[in-house]
């Protein structure tokens, strides 16, 4: 057996023996009082439920993933304003698991252009920087290299995934700017800020319509799809949690890109817009509905991972001063709505939080055409990661 080979059987073996003793159940419940903040509540609950964070979403097998990274963000926010090694040990788990010694990812396919895998890649910035170990290092090299390499559509947009050609997703601006953000500013003196916000200004240019002021799913600049518009090449509809994606998207490369920035204005002023526009589509439960603009009709509802990243995105805007202070309030309308109308607390003392939208896309197989009927009839999931991780962060920045 070559040595390569041999490295790659010990580490089969070894992620192997971790999921058998994380099935065997090595973790014990965390008790859960109704005293702790929210944040924490839900913290307990997810590590009750998935008692090795690769588990988080309800995963059997380990899988280097966008949802992962998403709550494990929020394990690290939660962490600084309420110290505890449990957090800091189910965040070093996940990337211990996948890393190695030479920086290489496991599950990771960096010729798939996948924009989702880079933003598992922000919780290696204070690994590596509390513990000095070179293989973090290398493994964030390897994620800003896909970002360099990434498909563009002419304008030079990111594409969202190679399988998605000329294509730009909301969602996809939460995945990769703030990790981008993040490392220009850590490692790069700060010199791809003008490319990072020119992603907002394409999508805020290309992607957004002129009456709600709200911003459609996607774009296809070739407008080629079957679910692009012939003439603006945008999906048919807006759905809140990319809406939220967007919005949370805007928040996190603030934190990095200076003020002085003369692009620092440019997006404090689109999360203006889109806080401004936003509030108007709010429910009087404080909650927003799936499809952002149809409100009560053909099956339409109130959804909890969309509420819960405007939660986030307003509150934190307001706490950083780039909203004026009204939009806390507004956060903490939307808060107070989902811990009222969509959380349930079980027999446990754990927090679960329903009419969450599993998940949606565009195209693929089966076909996806981004209309109404398509985003309404998506299955829900209760404490689907879209929602645990920003309820935490929300329920931080609102002290709740």
């Amino acid at each position: 057996m070559k040595i390569t080979q041999y490295f790659t059987f010990l580490k089969s073996m070894t992620m192997g023996l971790l999921l058998l003793v994380s099935q065997n159940g090595s973790s014990q419940n965390l008790p859960i009082s109704k005293k702790l903040k929210w944040s924490q509540r839900m913290a307990y609950t997810i590590m009750n439920q998935h008692k090795e964070s690769y588990m988080i979403d309800f995963a059997t097998k380990p899988k280097w993933d966008y949802v992962h990274g998403l709550v494990l963000t929020s394990f690290e926010e939660l962490n600084k304003k309420h110290p505890d090694p449990r957090y800091a040990h189910y965040i070093k788990s996940y990337a211990d698991l996948f890393i190695d010694e030479k920086g290489t990812i496991s599950t990771y396919k960096f010729e798939n252009f996948n924009i989702d895998m880079v933003v598992a890649g922000r919780i290696l910035f204070s690994l590596y920087e509390t513990t000095g170990s070179n293989h973090y290092l290398l493994a964030l090299q390897t994620l800003r290299k896909q970002l360099e390499a990434q498909p563009r559509t002419p304008s030079g947009g990111f594409w969202h995934k190679k399988i998605y050609p000329n294509q730009m997703w909301l969602d996809g601006l939460y995945m990769g700017e703030p990790f981008y953000a993040q490392y220009t500013k850590t490692f790069e003196n700060g010199k791809s800020f003008n490319d990072i916000a020119f992603q907002f200004e394409l999508i805020e240019k290309n992607d957004k319509d002129p009456q709600t002021g709200l911003l459609y799913h996607a774009w296809d600049e070739s407008k080629q799809m079957p679910w692009a518009n012939p003439t603006t090449g945008t999906s048919p509809n807006f759905w809140s949690r990319s809406l939220g994606w967007y919005a949370m998207a805007l928040v996190d490369v603030l934190d990095y890109m200076p003020k002085d920035h003369p692009k620092h204005k440019v997006l404090v002023g689109y999360l203006n817009a889109l806080a401004e526009n936003l509030t108007k589509f709010q429910h009087s439960t404080g909650l927003w509905y799936q499809v952002t603009d149809k409100g009560a009709i053909g099956g339409n509802y109130l959804e909890g991972s969309g509420t819960a990243m405007f939660a986030y995105a307003f509150a934190k805007g307001a706490n950083k001063g780039y909203l004026p202070k009204k939009y806390k309030e507004v956060a903490a309308k939307a808060f107070d709505g989902i811990t009222k109308h969509l959380v349930k607390v079980n027999d446990k003392g754990e927090i679960v939080i329903t009419q969450v939208c599993a998940v949606a896309g565009l195209g693929g197989k089966p076909y996806r055409d981004g209309s109404f009927e398509y985003y309404v009839t998506e299955k829900k999931k209760d404490n689907d990661p879209k929602a645990t991780g920003p309820f935490i962060l929300a329920a931080l920045e609102l002290n709740q």
